[in-house]
């Protein structure tokens, strides 16, 4: 068993300078501004959209995104709806095969979670989710030596697994799901990839997302 981390990826972004100019551009439509089109004049314009909460707009682009975290965390991400994904399978991966390391990965308890392994009670907490995790890949490879399936024997494999999902949204539900999943109210580990999702949109993309506060509430 390895204990990793969650991480993010961008599989498909548009050049920032193209998707101003798409935005603006199909914006102005609706005012039927398209004479104000200028040198410098989208991001003031998207900025002012986006204030006045005309968000329909930047539903015109989309971004793809690579997220590896546990499965625990992908049964919430799919709860959002206006979205496409597509998942690692536990029917189809057998993780008892070189490509995985002959062993099964799950997403470390201890970063999402702040642990302090220097805690005694945070240490304990850490020390029997780990046991559990040993316990389940003992299992779930017995499963596939007795016979089984990679379908059956995943009945066995914890919410920890590490699993990797690729999600599609639009730069509103984008901005959608990063208000609800950076509120204080969130999962402590869906906290944290949004959180990365969101640093890499800030850098990227910023006049969508510079307004996007992390709730610091836990």
């Amino acid at each position: 068993m390895i204990a990793v981390k969650p991480e993010v990826e961008i599989l498909d972004m548009a050049d920032y300078q193209t998707i101003l100019e798409k935005i603006e551009r199909i914006g102005r439509v609706c005012y039927k501004s398209e004479d104000r089109i200028g040198e410098g004049t989208a991001e003031k314009f998207i900025a002012g959209i986006i204030k006045s909460g005309h968000e329909s707009v930047i539903e015109h682009e989309s971004v793809t995104v690579k997220v590896t975290c546990d499965r625990g965390v992908t049964h919430e991400i799919v709860r959002h709806r206006i979205a496409s994904y597509s998942q690692e399978s536990t029917r189809y991966c057998n993780y008892s095969k070189d490509k995985f390391g002959n062993q099964i990965s799950v997403i470390d308890i201890a970063t999402g979670f702040h642990y302090d392994l220097d805690d005694p009670g945070d240490r304990r907490k850490y020390e029997i989710w780990t046991a559990a995790m040993e316990s389940a890949e003992r299992y779930y490879f017995e499963m596939l030596e007795a016979g089984a399936s990679a379908q059956e024997a995943r009945s066995i494999l914890p919410n920890s697994l590490k699993t990797e999902i690729v999600m599609t949204m639009n730069l509103r539900e984008w901005r959608h799901f990063l208000k609800l999943r950076l509120s204080g109210g969130a999962h402590p580990q869906i906290r944290e990839v949004s959180q990365q999702i969101l640093e890499v949109f800030r850098q990227k993309l910023p006049v969508f997302f510079q307004d996007i506060q992390v709730s610091l509430e836990k």
